[in-house]
Parts: structure tokens; C-alpha cells; sequence
């Protein structure tokens, strides 16, 4: 079986000055492996990156990923702030829904992709990405022309990600109430808790719940998440498998998928843009859409030996196309796949290319994105 490696910025090297993330005691109880993503200290894997990928495709894993950014945006102006400033339509979530969208820069570029919560019509969470915590509140705060209030509070909050077939059955005994009505891209409160966030969302692929608790409340709360998933058979779940997993589902992955280089129309996310309100960066892709797509991302299968990486070139008849951003062995496929930016129109599935890996170039044919989609038995 191939070696796996991890090819985003996460390191072993000395962890010493970065931060920790709230149960990291509890991570090495468990003997997990841990590496450098960001500023964070995380587990990279506790078995294997297969064993924990397999495992959350076929029973229940949990993620801690509280590494990740918690905004709260308030005020009777909220909502329009954030639909000025992301690209899809806030203004159509009713209360106790959610939507992922781009934040863009004037020139389309991705500031970062988030997930936009809507607790009531004067309050919403929004979930940013680790590396772009004080980035993203900064570009907030810029762009807020009206009486809204952001606050970050990502130092206040655990998130869990509780995913796979038996996810709800955990997650109901956790948090003593019914959670397996909830529709993709909803939350609630936590009944018993004062502070706290279920929400039917995930980055695998697989049903799946994440919980947002009070920091302070982290410890007790994932060992009661780990004592309520015995009879499931919950298992830890680091940050190896959690990249495989979204590879295969056709999540992308700031930082490598996407940049503030890129545009959504450049990277699949055009059913995120609405052009019939306004936002920031809506002329630029407009004009794109108008002008064309020059480049798009691509989802590519090896035909030969080897495994892609990001920042790996990519040719087609010996002239160089495009670049490798996502690469990896896929555990559930058992084959080689990745993500490319190509120069349009390379793009097509069953296109032929070509992949510089070490000294030789390596056949790969572009195939439909996702590669993996669950049988879906639950509503949602």
C-alpha cells in the first residue's frame, strides 16, 4: 500500500511555541502523533491515516478541530453586512440555517471560504479557516459600514466533529435530544447547555454533527463525546485522514485549492456567487464571467505509478498547463487522485495529462468531481 504523506504545511518539528488546542492532554492519552498545522499543535493520526480514514467511512470518528475561527456577528444591520461582503445570499437563510460561501477581495481574488450560521435575524456564526483568523477579522472590520458588531471568539470555543453512519447515535446520546431531523447546513443550541452549538455539517463526506462548546467546558465534554460512542465504537480522528477524506468528497482546502489568487469561477464555487445582490468583488467576476474562465480546477486519477503533490506541474503535449493543488492516495478508491488548476479547456473528464512527480512525468486523466459520494439512508 502506498506511504501517505501530508501535504499541507504541518511539520514534527519542535512544538514548543504554538498554540494547543483545549483537550491536548487528552490527545496524548491517546498516543496520537502530533505535528505543526498553522500555529496549532494537532494530531496528524493516532493509528494510521488509512485505518482512521476507513473508519470514519464505515463507523464514527471525531476531529478535534477546534484549531478552527469562531466570529459572531450582531446587530439589527447584520445581515445585510454579511451579504456584502460574502458572494452567496445571506438574505435567504431562515433561522437555524447555515451556507458556505466565498469572502472575495475587489478583484475576485478568496480572501477565504466560510461557513455563514444564522442563530436569529440579528445574530450569526460565521466558521473561517485557522490560518485566516486574524486575517479574515481584519478584512471584517474593514469592510463593516454599518452598526454591526463582529467579534471574534475563537479563544472562547472547542469544536468536535463527530462524522460518519453512526454519527447520530452518538451525538443524540451526548447531548440528550433528537438531532436526526436536522437538515444538511443547520444548527441548533445544545439543549443542556448555555453557551453551546450543534450543527449538521461536516468536511468528510459522511453524515456527520459538529458540536461548538465552551472552552473551558472541553474535557468533559469529549470524554463524555468518547464514552458516549463505545457501543458505536467512536475512535480519534487526526488531521491525515480528515484531508484524505475531504479530498475524496471534493472539498477544497484553503491555502492550496484556492487562494487570494484565485477566483470561485476559477475553483468550481460559481453556485456560491449570486450576481443579483451586491458584494465585494462582484464587478471582477463578472467581467470574468463575461470575458471567460482561463483556468478552472480539475479533478484528476493517475494511470500510473505514483502520488501527486501539491505545487507538482502539470503538461499536456509537452507544454506546461497547470499545477497540482490536492494530492493523495485515495483509501476508499485505492487509487491515486488530486485536484489541478489547468488552462482551459484541458478540463474536460477523460483529458490525458501529464504530472512532473520527481524526474518523470505520469500519466492522469481528468475524471467528474467529487470522486466519492455517500449512499445517502438518512434525511439530510
Amino acid at each position: 500500500m502506498p506511504p501517505y504523506y501530508f501535504e499541507t504545511a504541518m511539520t514534527t518539528d519542535s512544538m514548543t511555541a504554538h498554540k494547543q488546542l483545549p483537550v491536548h492532554t487528552e490527545h496524548l492519552a491517546l498516543g496520537a502523533k502530533m505535528g505543526i498545522f498553522g500555529d496549532w499543535e494537532v494530531p496528524l493520526y493516532y493509528r494510521s491515516v488509512i485505518e482512521e480514514h476507513d473508519w470514519v467511512r464505515t463507523g464514527v470518528g471525531v476531529f478535534d478541530i477546534s484549531h478552527m475561527g469562531e466570529f459572531f456577528v450582531r446587530g439589527k444591520s447584520a445581515e445585510i453586512f454579511l451579504n456584502q461582503i460574502v458572494t452567496n445570499q445571506v438574505s435567504r437563510l431562515e433561522d437555524g440555517k447555515a451556507l458556505y460561501t466565498p469572502v472575495c477581495r475587489p478583484d475576485g481574488g478568496i480572501v477565504d471560504d466560510v461557513i455563514v450560521y444564522r442563530l436569529k435575524a440579528d445574530s450569526f456564526l460565521v466558521i473561517v479557516n485557522a490560518a485566516n483568523v486574524e486575517k479574515d477579522f481584519e478584512w471584517f472590520v474593514k469592510n463593516n459600514q454599518t452598526d454591526t458588531v463582529v467579534s471574534n471568539e475563537t479563544d472562547r470555543f472547542a469544536l468536535f466533529a463527530v462524522q460518519g453512519p453512526r454519527s447520530t447515535a452518538v451525538t443524540e446520546r451526548l447531548l440528550e435530544q433528537t438531532v436526526s431531523e436536522m437538515p444538511y447546513y443547520s444548527i441548533r443550541q445544545a439543549a443542556h447547555w448555555k453557551t453551546g452549538y450543534v450543527a449538521r455539517t461536516g468536511y468528510t463526506g459522511e453524515i456527520g454533527y459538529e458540536i461548538l462548546c465552551p472552552a473551558e467546558q472541553a474535557t468533559k465534554i469529549w470524554r463524555a463525546l468518547m464514552a458516549a460512542g463505545k457501543t458505536e465504537g467512536i475512535q480519534p480522528i487526526g488531521f491525515g485522514a480528515r484531508d484524505t477524506l475531504r479530498l475524496e468528497a471534493g472539498m477544497l482546502l484553503y491555502g492550496q485549492d484556492m487562494t487570494d489568487e484565485t477566483t470561485p469561477l476559477e475553483v468550481g464555487l460559481e453556485r456560491t456567487v449570486f450576481f443579483e445582490k451586491d458584494f465585494i468583488g462582484k464587478h471582477a467576476l463578472l467581467n470574468q464571467k463575461k470575458s471567460g474562465v482561463k483556468k478552472k480546477l480539475a479533478a484528476f486519477e493517475l494511470l500510473e505509478r505514483g502520488i501527486p503533490r501539491h505545487g507538482y506541474d502539470v503538461y499536456v503535449n509537452g507544454q506546461k498547463t497547470g499545477v497540482v493543488t490536492s494530492g493523495s492516495y485515495s483509501p476508499t478508491l485505492k487509487k491515486n487522485i488530486g485536484l489541478a488548476l489547468l488552462e482551459q479547456p484541458h478540463v474536460q473528464a477523460g483529458e490525458i495529462i501529464d504530472i512532473q512527480i520527481r524526474q518523470s512525468q505520469v500519466k492522469a486523466k481528468v475524471v467528474n468531481f467529487p470522486f466519492y459520494k455517500r449512499q445517502k439512508k438518512e434525511k439530510g
